[in-house]
């Protein structure tokens, strides 16, 4: 094992398009639940969102928080809930002990969205003042810094949609140099905005499907991913500061890794050895090898270049076939949030001895090597590795090694 002392996770929180709380989220995800979307006709012909159920004060307490961006609001609840399950009071900690570290790839895109139509529509005069606190993508991590009176280093990690699985990794690394004793982590994104599913739809990357269960990881009958939204958080600890307070552990990130592709804006290698070289630094990291790895929760989109050349990954790396999930076929995809939300379900599967299965897949791709995809319904399976990987534009690929 790793040389490097333990860390732990003591507190989790989320909000997604099952809704908020991280046993919300984890029931629909181990029930294969279809989740309620929402398809905005005027805006966006046929395509098929899931968006956060709303909700107001009795989640989100506070002055000014109401009119915040999304993904500033998500944030807020995600973290509330994550340190208050850490059994840490923020009022009190030591502030420049602890640091943030926030994983999103969009920042305030609707806040921005709309400050161009009014632009457009009714002119300069008419543009807010709060439009730039509200929408640069760091304003998440000041204001969770306000909230919870953080005065240690607060990093934003933009990584596409493996960021959020990145702000785990950084947040490690900051408790291993002892330059915090907590790190508040949270990976973010709002972007069920009509210009990004424009965006995507015009790139072919979003589902052709018009029906709820559109996101179908490794299905024969796939055809891309269903927008999303949402927010994960964790608190955590080097194990010794955790025991010393006598804090819950969650669970353990073991080893982390990041690589980049260098190869194409947006497609991932073809042969997936910029993903390949993550899992085996991240493995090299923890000190475990490819046979350790009992569990994957893959990045699973539901597109059919990303599945493929995953799936190849993975069969590839581990011939005794663990057990493979992907979250996407509940959650859709929540972009710069998904590798938090992710790490957090892997999390829980170690926890309770339970695999989620990949919602909507009835029928794996022909095309795809034999991994030994959950499918169906839940499974029983006592588990102490798990690994979790996220990938995203611009090659970017990270891979988390997580224990029980």
């Amino acid at each position: 094992m790793s040389a490097h002392p333990p860390i732990v996770v003591t507190g989790t929180g989320m909000v997604t398009p099952a809704g908020t709380g991280t046993d919300a989220t984890w029931r629909a995800v181990l029930d294969g639940r279809t989740l309620a979307g929402s398809v905005r006709p005027a805006d966006m012909p046929g395509r098929h969102c899931l968006s956060v159920p709303a909700f107001g004060r009795e989640l989100l307490p506070g002055r000014g928080t109401a009119h915040l961006d999304p993904f500033i609001r998500y944030a807020l609840v995600a973290v509330d809930e994550a340190v208050a399950a850490s059994g840490h009071d923020s009022r009190s900690w030591e502030g420049h002990r602890v640091g943030i570290v926030v994983g999103c790839g969009l920042g305030g895109i609707s806040t921005t969205s709309d400050a161009q139509t009014r632009l457009t529509e009714r002119g300069a005069d008419t543009v807010s003042p709060y439009l730039h606190p509200r929408s640069l993508i760091n304003m998440a991590a000041g204001t969770l810094a306000i909230r919870h009176h953080v005065t240690g280093p607060s990093h934003t990690v933009v990584a596409a949609c493996a960021s959020g699985a990145v702000a785990i990794g950084v947040a490690r690394d900051l408790l291993r140099a002892g330059t915090c004793d907590t790190v508040v982590v949270c990976g973010t994104d709002a972007g069920v905005v009509p210009v990004v599913a424009a965006g995507f739809a015009a790139m072919g990357a979003l589902s052709d499907s018009f029906a709820a269960d559109a996101s179908r990881p490794f299905a024969s009958d796939r055809s891309g991913f269903v927008l999303s939204e949402g927010a994960a958080a964790l608190v955590m600890e080097r194990e010794d500061s955790a025991r010393d307070r006598e804090a819950p552990v969650v669970g353990r990130v073991l080893g982390y890794a990041a690589t980049t592709d260098a190869h194409h804006p947006v497609q991932p290698h073809p042969d997936g050895s910029g993903a390949e070289a993550a899992v085996r630094a991240a493995l090299a990291d923890a000190g475990l090898g490819t046979g350790d790895v009992e569990h994957v929760n893959a990045h699973g989109t539901s597109t059919p270049f990303n599945d493929r050349i995953e799936g190849r990954l993975i069969d590839r790396l581990f011939p005794h076939r663990p057990s493979v999930t992907a979250n996407k076929g509940v959650l859709g995809h929540t972009l710069g949030a998904a590798g938090a939300i992710e790490a957090v379900l892997a999390l829980r599967a170690l926890r309770t001895g339970l695999v989620p299965p990949t919602a909507h897949t009835s029928s794996v791709d022909g095309e795809l090597p034999a991994i030994d995809l959950v499918v169906g319904e839940a499974r029983r399976q006592r588990h102490s590795v798990a690994l979790s990987t996220s990938l995203g534009f611009g090659g970017a690929n990270c891979a988390l090694v997580l224990g029980a």
